[in-house]
């Protein structure tokens, strides 16, 4: 109770949900010219719309990029970059298997972020792995949250600096470490691991054996995969490699050097990075100082979807401005689905999620609950074309609270490979039916009203 109390008090200081509305319909923002970056530097702009006509043609059913992309551009100021190959790595396995041969494979430099760093049996293999690397002459350097990292022991991060392993702790919740820098609500919620300055590996995966007892074979994975991915978090990365990988490298760098880190050489961490693939990709990353650009950008995707809406989001206690779009691209006929968590670890969000069940089912969105351990997944594909994955919840500690970082990836495939995702996961969930959904219980209904009454805090 006195937690809930201090969260009272402090909140409002701590950031606020953007008007994203206001800045939608502020048509200076359209002006702007979306920029494109190649490996041989900007592309010029009718090089950069010859880009997005190729791409808008292959979609063949929506022009959600002509009237999306000048304002994601416009606010974010991240251009979109050709040439990168993005692997969907789905579940923490996959995910572990992928960082750990990265980091196997590095030969420079490994920055890792993240917002939990557990001590468990997948966190030693992690510091054993990283520990090795150190020892061979690549440095490591680790950012990890003070408060996501809280129950792990300081004798687990010093016995890696004990090792060489520069670490720093991202706003120590203890105001004598912190210093004059102290900034308990100030979290930072990215998951992102960039190798020799060429391959970022980011999503919604913590380092936590709740995603995986350890990193096991892809033949033992596969035995009944549909099992054991009920067993297990359900989670959603990618590893992204080319031009790129120096926009991911960038945000690390910022919050390194901000939280105290040494000073990195440029060249040893930015090198020249050749085309891998044909992916175009956009990095947006956010902080509680600046209104969320992954929030605003995902308003406006959606109000100019036209065919399907397809989102999976670990903690859902949005706004009115999501809800109205939400609900309004439903009413004008497009499909949208939403998958949450049956069960969660948070307690109020499951009720405050709930509390908005009623009235996007009746504007018409299909909603769908994970019947497996934990749905911690944060993704989105709209119109099959433009996806994003990343560590950006709907709740307004993402939005207003906490540093996040998004991937979104303009590609045909790629969103073909997310909307076969999606449907999967559909396989291993239950959906609301709205008749059914009306009988719930007085007492459900009492708990979802006072959950929802504490939205701004979650």
């Amino acid at each position: 109770m006195l937690v809930l109390i201090a969260g009272v008090v402090c909140v409002g200081g701590c950031g606020t949900v953007p008007d994203a509305y206001a800045l939608m319909q502020d048509r200076r923002l359209y002006w702007h010219h979306y920029k494109v970056v190649s490996d041989q530097g900007p592309l010029s702009a009718s090089q950069s719309r010859e880009i997005i006509q190729r791409l808008e043609a292959r979609s063949g059913k929506t022009d959600i990029l002509q009237r999306h992309l000048a304002f994601e551009q416009a606010i974010s100021g991240s251009p979109l970059v050709t040439g990168n190959k993005v692997t969907l790595l789905e579940n923490g396995a996959a995910t572990y298997r992928a960082m750990f041969a990265a980091i196997e494979g590095a030969t420079h430099n490994i920055n890792l972020e993240t917002y939990i760093f557990d001590g468990d049996q997948i966190g030693k293999e992690f510091a054993n792995a990283l520990i090795a690397k150190q020892q061979q002459g690549v440095q490591v350097n680790i950012i990890y949250d003070g408060f996501g990292s809280i129950l792990t022991r300081r004798s687990f991060f010093n016995g890696m600096r004990s090792n060489g392993i520069r670490l720093v702790e991202f706003d120590p919740i203890n105001p004598f470490a912190a210093g004059f820098r102290w900034a308990p609500l100030h979290r930072d919620h990215r998951k992102l691991m960039v190798v020799d300055g060429s391959l970022a590996i980011t999503g919604g995966i913590n380092i936590s054996s709740v995603y995986s007892s350890g990193v096991i074979s892809k033949a033992k994975e596969n035995k009944n995969p549909s099992v054991e991915v009920l067993k297990t978090w359900r989670d959603t990365d990618v590893e992204v490699e080319g031009p790129v990988v120096s926009e991911y490298q960038e945000l690390f760098v910022a919050n390194w050097l901000q939280q105290g880190g040494a000073k990195l050489k440029f060249s040893d961490y930015f090198p020249a990075l050749d085309a891998k693939g044909d992916q175009i990709v956009r990095v947006l990353g956010s902080v509680p100082q600046e209104f969320s650009t992954i929030y605003v950008t995902l308003i406006s995707a959606i109000r100019n979807a036209e065919s399907n809406i397809y989102i999976t989001d670990a903690y859902f206690a949005p706004d009115s401005q999501m809800l109205e779009a939400l609900e309004g691209a439903a009413r004008r006929g497009v499909d949208v689905r939403l998958l949450f968590p049956g069960h969660t670890n948070e307690p109020l969000i499951q009720p405050a999620a709930r509390s908005h069940f009623s009235e996007l089912l009746d504007a018409g969105v299909k909603i769908y609950l994970w019947q497996g351990k934990m749905l911690h997944a944060k993704t989105a594909t709209i119109d099959g074309v433009w996806s994003t994955v990343g560590s950006s919840n709907l709740d307004w500690w993402s939005i207003a609270r906490n540093d996040e970082i998004n991937t979104v990836v303009l590609s045909v495939r790629f969103g073909q490979e997310m909307n076969a995702s999606f449907m999967r996961d559909l396989q291993n969930s239950e959906q609301l039916d709205s008749a059914a959904w009306q009988q719930r219980s007085v007492l459900e209904r009492i708990e979802e009203a006072f959950a929802r009454s504490l939205e701004p805090m979650l």
